[in-house]
């Protein structure tokens, strides 16, 4: 059997196919196990590319966001107004 390409020059390895109701599927062997609950899937040529989805950092995400309109921005709050019930500082 020849072996296939990896990332890490590990040699390929047969696994099995089978359907999971009208999705056809491989079962992974423990040692090639991917990370986290999903994965990307695209062919090239006659093969499919099998990628772990990577998750944003928390980071990313927020430097990503647009800033806030005017419309969002907090309100400003009246200093003169008590608080509801005393503060243990």
């Amino acid at each position: 059997m020849p072996q296939l390409h990896t990332h890490d020059h590990r040699p390929g390895r047969e696994a099995k196919l089978f359907r999971n109701n009208k999705s056809q599927a491989v079962r992974i062997p423990a040692d090639f196990e991917l990370p986290g609950d999903r994965v990307m899937i695209h062919r090239d040529g006659d093969r499919l590319i099998i990628e772990p989805v990577r998750r944003r950092s928390l980071l990313v995400v927020l430097a990503e966001l647009a800033p806030l309109g005017p419309e969002d921005q907090f309100p400003d709050i009246d200093d003169s107004l008590l608080p509801l019930r005393g503060v243990d500082l």
